[in-house]
């Protein structure tokens, strides 16, 4: 048995760092945490300073006992989690799981998996430190109170199965808010006014397009200003010429990392972080949960030899960044590959274009800045005040432009203008076209993933290794769904000056198309909503700042953690018990009108398993007759949007469309969507179908003949 035993978090991590290490040393993985807060009940001592107790999962028994076995044979036990806080935890926990002895037991840290960095840690063991453990613990034990207690209350006030959280319910909060700014939002029209000009004595036919900066608020006055153009000489007033530059971003942080690869690669922000966690695992990348944009010595160094090898030493511009966050603790150095000379590696496709992208973001931040030359012409129009002006730039050195762009979340930001032609004060023009288009100021975006993490940083809610695991959360407990929108068509005018003549059109676009955006469900807006009006402390931006603010004050060693929860609980716990008492049951409820055969009202609302649609009302009367009629409403369509002729369509429902095999074809909508029912079993309908209208070709033809209705459920067995 070896001598030396370490132990990691993945077995990953684990295959990789043994390569570095001789035949004296065996590395083992305790995949991940191997101690946790009992599931069945609190197991947080109220009464004894909020103490934590802490058992062994069911299926991490196995493993304690396998490293148990290893650590006793072992003359030194080297813990090597991660260096956050969650893997001081991680080692604290292993200790005491398996009755380590602290005389022979070693905390190592590394921020990258080389074999230079392991063995410089081993040669620099530390102890654990307990003011991180102590700074976990406090997360754990809290976000165990707040979900513990405040849950029951959503069971008994809105819905049973619900479920709250400190961080992920401001974030639902954010995405709910986000949405009320966009129904409140009343959109304003005005008119953008651009031109083509060719210079009249260029030697060759070139041309010059411009617009006026102005934005006219009516059609009249657009109008007038081109009327004002039909006989008017246009001149090249004003030529000024500027030199800037651009600097490139700093190396990727978590928070960055997440929202470039979204915007860039079009990935999740879990896929972000599982697809690092494996470049960081396999040594190819430092470690990935981090706030800290600094770089190592030897990280610069090497950078300075790939960028002067590739490009050139006046493409060289070593800089060292400041981290923006006050409380910037998670790591020691920003996420960079840990051989810079290797521009590409060997992996799947997600790794290889994740890969690729920290290593261009990398080594650009260590590159000169961009060199450009800005150019403003200004127009004058010989029978108004009014001015065009047209904007070019041209890139006189590329610098760090050679290798990497950082994207932008701005909707509405407009691409870079090109080059202009040469031109001098008092150049004549000759007016080609010019155009009035109609344009429209446009709501808040709503969320992306990758934006939603911004604002999150920004609020200083929550740490890099909180983001994702907070993002998918609120996902998966149905508070927020990410979603596309089609778009509905708008018209607007677009009045063309061409020829002497105007001519007025009315053309139709595109708007409110949405890509992967965040929408709050039904479920996700009551629950903030409730929380808000209840527990709106709790839901506060700054004291959820504050309360991250404090677990680095615990981890600083600045404060006392159970003392910090103390300070927590009494308040909240006295905001439980009244809320108990005097709030009232929350349904959304939203009355949609009245029913034209029984003349009750119709109402939409949640139900015990998500949005339904009512008949009557809600009484304790037990004749029949009285009782409610209640119908589920189709998946995605919310309470808020649903029609009245909608609602009274679901009560339709299950609806007998046809027969196949002699059988009956049902369908209908359940708790999982619309389906078919058929033979006694349940097919899944897309999303997109409609029960009411879904149909084997006519109501006269059996749905045997359905060429399209038979593949289908051909498919679905």
């Amino acid at each position: 048995m070896a001598k030396n035993l370490v132990i990691v978090e993945s077995p990953a991590k684990a295959k990789t760092i043994e390569r570095f290490l001789g035949k004296d040393f065996s590395v083992k993985s305790c995949f991940g945490h191997v101690r946790d807060l009992s599931k069945k009940d609190l197991s947080v001592d109220k009464t004894k300073g909020f103490v934590p107790n802490y058992v062994i999962p069911a299926d991490k028994k196995k493993t304690i006992t396998e490293l148990k076995k290893a650590a006793n044979g072992a003359e030194i036990v080297w813990l090597a989690t991660d260096e956050d806080r969650e893997g001081e935890a991680i080692s604290w926990h292993l200790v005491q799981a398996l009755k380590l002895d602290e005389s022979k037991t070693k905390r190592i840290v590394f921020h990258e998996i080389t074999k230079h960095a392991i063995i410089e840690a081993i040669e620099k063991p530390r102890g654990i430190d307990h003011n991180l453990v102590d700074a976990q613990q406090a997360r754990r034990v809290l976000d165990r109170l707040v979900g513990y207690e405040l849950s029951p209350v959503l069971w008994k006030k809105v819905r049973p199965a619900l479920s709250a959280g400190r961080v992920q319910s401001v974030a639902v909060r954010l995405i709910v808010e986000r949405e009320d700014e966009i129904k409140a939002f009343k959109s304003e029209s005005s008119y953008k006014i651009t031109a083509r000009f060719e210079i009249k004595d260029a030697k060759e036919k070139t041309f010059l397009d411009a617009e006026i900066s102005t934005r006219f608020k009516t059609k009249e006055e657009a109008v007038n200003l081109l009327n004002n153009c039909i006989p008017a000489n246009f001149t090249i007033g004003k030529v000024e010429k500027k030199p800037a530059k651009k600097s490139p971003a700093p190396p990727f942080i978590t928070s960055t990392l997440q929202q470039e690869a979204s915007r860039k690669l079009g990935f999740s922000v879990s896929k972000t972080m599982v697809v690092a966690q494996q470049l960081y695992e396999s040594g190819k990348i430092t470690y990935m949960r981090t706030d800290s944009v600094n770089l190592s010595n030897l990280a610069l160094s090497t950078a300075k030899k790939v960028i002067s090898k590739n490009y050139g030493e006046n493409y060289v511009k070593t800089r060292q960044f400041k981290t923006k966050a006050k409380a910037a603790q998670e790591a020691h150095e920003a996420i960079r590959p840990t051989y810079l000379d290797n521009q590409t590696i060997e992996g799947d496709a997600s790794q290889k274009r994740l890969y690729e992208l920290i290593w261009k973001r990398t080594i650009a931040s260590q590159m000169a800045e961009a060199q450009l030359e800005k150019t403003n012409v200004t127009i004058n129009i010989s029978t108004t005040n009014e001015k065009f002006i047209a904007k070019g730039e041209v890139i006189k050195f590329d610098g760090f432009l050679k290798v990497y762009l950082e994207s932008t979340d701005d909707e509405n930001s407009e691409t870079q203008k090109g080059m202009l032609p040469p031109l001098t004060t008092g150049d004549k023009l000759i007016r080609k076209e010019i155009i009035a288009t109609q344009k429209f100021t446009l709501s808040p975006p709503r969320y992306t993933e990758a934006s939603l993490v911004k604002k999150m940083e920004d609020l200083g809610i929550g740490r890099p290794s909180t983001y994702a695991p907070t993002i998918s959360t609120i996902q998966k407990r149905e508070y927020v769904e990410k979603a596309d929108r089609t778009g509905t068509e708008r018209k607007y005018d677009y009045i063309s000056l061409t020829n002497g003549k105007i001519k007025e059109e009315v053309k139709t676009e595109k708007t409110g198309y949405e890509k992967n955006k965040l929408f709050p469900t039904d479920m996700g807006t009551i629950v903030n909503n409730f929380l808000v009006q209840y527990f709106d402390n709790i839901l506060d931006f700054n004291f959820t700042a504050s309360v991250e603010k404090e677990f680095d004050e615990i981890a600083g060693g600045n404060k006392v953690w159970n003392d910090m929860i103390k300070e927590f609980y009494g308040p909240f716990n006295d905001r439980i018990l009244d809320t108990l008492e005097k709030s009232k049951k929350q349904s959304g409820e939203r009355l949609l009108g009245t029913d034209p055969e029984s003349g009750k009202n119709v109402y939409a609302k949640i139900g015990r398993y998500g949005p339904i649609v009512q008949i009557g009302e809600s009484t304790d009367d037990k004749n029949k007759d009285n009782k409610p009629k209640f119908a589920g409403l189709k998946k995605g369509k919310s309470i808020e949007e649903v029609t009245l002729e909608e609602a009274l369509d679901m009560f339709k429902l299950p609806r007998t469309f046809g027969t196949y095999e002699n059988e009956e074809m049902v369908s209908a909508i359940g708790r999982f969507g619309p389906y078919v029912r058929h033979k006694g079993k349940f097919y899944s309908l897309a999303k997109t179908d409609d029960p009411i209208l879904i149909n084997a070709v006519s109501s006269r033809v059996s749905i045997l003949h359905s060429v399209s209705i038979i593949l289908y459920f051909l498919i679905c067995s």
